[in-house]
């Protein structure tokens, strides 16, 4: 199961973010790896790709997610993938779209952390 953020670490391995990048601007959907004092790991798809990528896995294509590393120096911002109100967060819009779990697409629900 992808965790679930604590509010003294909201960002904690395995929780669902959206990555705002610069230079060149870029978004970014998936589960933290890791946050170090050089960059964010994180393991997902970029935006651009996101209604590409539910409809290959709605096909029954094999997709994977990539599994990156962006240096903080690109790091605009980082939110929490939640729902606002009426607005499904991008974990559940991937759900009805793909027919799928995020966590189980991103393989965050079955690894162990040291």
């Amino acid at each position: 199961m992808v965790a679930t953020p604590s509010k003294s670490a909201p960002f904690a391995h395995g929780a669902l973010v959206l990555i705002t990048l610069n230079s060149p601007r870029e978004k970014f959907w998936g589960a933290v790896l890791d946050i170090n004092p050089a960059g964010i790991s994180v393991r997902g798809v970029d935006l651009n790709s996101f209604d590409e990528v539910t409809g290959m896995l709605r096909a029954d294509e094999h997709v994977m997610p990539a599994t990156v590393f962006f240096p903080l120096t690109r790091l605009e911002r980082m939110e929490l993938d939640v729902n606002n109100g009426p607005i499904p967060s991008l974990a559940e819009r991937f759900e009805s779209k793909s027919g799928r779990a995020a966590a189980r697409f991103l393989r965050v629900d079955s690894e162990e952390r040291d």
